[in-house]
């Protein structure tokens, strides 16, 4: 159970506010709101999600985003908690009192724990993963002049082993590595893991971009499937990305962390006419929120026809041919604390300290 006052924001805060709050606290996107103790509402990943998708004001009330009707489990039912979170399986579940005060939460990361027999959504069982582990790894360098980026250990396992958990943990058993620097360690390894996943390798002669390895592909999929890069982890519901990339008619379904950057300076805001020097506004300190690419899509195994055989090609040019072709391309936000990168040094030392944490909870 949690202390819920870590997790709580006043219903009068802004909707950048609360998603800052939910980047700090890393509960999966999730707040109540108070009025003199008692529950308000309720802000979670998916309620983000719908708020920016419909290009909801960031600067506005977080009343207008959250969800002022959770199911909430009542202290009486203590008993049947069991029962209520196998049937609805939420992210969290705040626990009122008769008089609708809030005295507790059940996290979704914290149901395991106290609950062996829960199990989230799983992807279908066709669903496959491809993991783009050839690249050289410049941004890691003196590590990646040993080892190949996806077995810099972040922990106990390779980094590539952690994105592969995180895909098992809903259902995922067969992964594609696409491989080139270093390919060899990377087999080696992999070869003599003990795992209970089905692990294919697809060798490049020469680095293909971050997508031109996916011609190494064409005919082996027949489902809609996952791509990741080796070096990134996300924290999301992969079984609800999935649903989300069907239910849209996506070709291509990119994930998207929602990031908040605060300038420390203050923007000034010019007329721009005739060569007016006229100040509009000055903005002390400005907030802007935007989506970053993360590096994970999920992608309809058609999209491997417009790949040529050898070609050099990044996944970003891809996108960008579909959508200049009228092609169905979305984005599933998820919060920017789901998103870990170990591009470079710093933030790999970031990844580490956050797995250390989630371990020690």
């Amino acid at each position: 159970m949690a202390d819920v006052l870590t997790y709580t924001v006043a219903p009068d805060v802004t909707v950048n506010d609360a998603i800052d709050k939910i980047n700090m606290t890393g509960k999966k996107a999730v707040f109540f709101f108070f009025s003199e103790d008692h529950l308000l509402g309720l802000f979670t990943d998916g309620d983000m999600r719908q708020y920016v998708l419909r290009r909801g004001d960031l600067k506005a009330p977080i009343v207008r985003a959250m969800n002022p009707t959770p199911i909430v489990l009542k202290e009486s039912e203590r008993s049947r908690f069991s029962e209520l979170i196998r049937k609805y399986k939420m992210i969290v579940y705040p626990i009122v009192d008769v008089e609708n005060r809030l005295t507790d939460a059940v996290f979704w990361n914290e149901i395991q724990n106290w609950d062996e027999t829960f199990v989230p959504d799983q992807l279908p069982e066709e669903i496959e993963t491809v993991i783009m582990a050839g690249g050289l790894g410049r941004r890691l360098y003196p590590y990646t002049k040993v080892l190949p980026k996806a077995l810099i250990p972040i922990g106990e396992f390779p980094i590539c082993t952690h994105v592969i958990n995180n895909f098992k943990k809903y259902g995922c058993r067969r992964f594609h590595l696409v491989l080139n620097h270093k390919k060899n360690m990377i087999k080696a390894y992999y070869s003599e893991e003990k795992t209970d996943v089905d692990i294919s390798f697809h060798e490049e002669t020469k680095f293909l971009g971050t997508a031109g390895g996916l011609s190494l592909l064409k005919g082996k999929m027949k489902n809609a499937f996952f791509v990741s890069n080796c070096d990134i982890l996300v924290d999301a519901d992969y079984a609800c990305i999935y649903k989300f990339h069907k239910m849209k008619k996506n070709k291509i379904t990119v994930v998207g962390a929602l990031k908040n950057v605060q300038i420390p300076y203050g923007v000034v805001n010019v007329e721009g006419k005739n060569d007016s020097s006229a100040i509009l506004s000055i903005d002390e300190k400005p907030k802007f929120s935007f989506l970053t690419n993360v590096g994970i899509y999920i992608i309809e195994p058609e999209v491997l026809d417009k790949i040529q055989e050898g070609e050099f090609v990044h996944m970003t040019d891809i996108i960008s041919r579909y959508i200049a072709a009228g092609e169905q391309v979305g984005v599933f936000p998820v919060p920017g604390d789901s998103w870990l990168d170990m591009g470079q040094i710093e933030e790999m030392k970031q990844m580490i300290s956050v797995l250390e944490k989630k371990v020690s909870q």
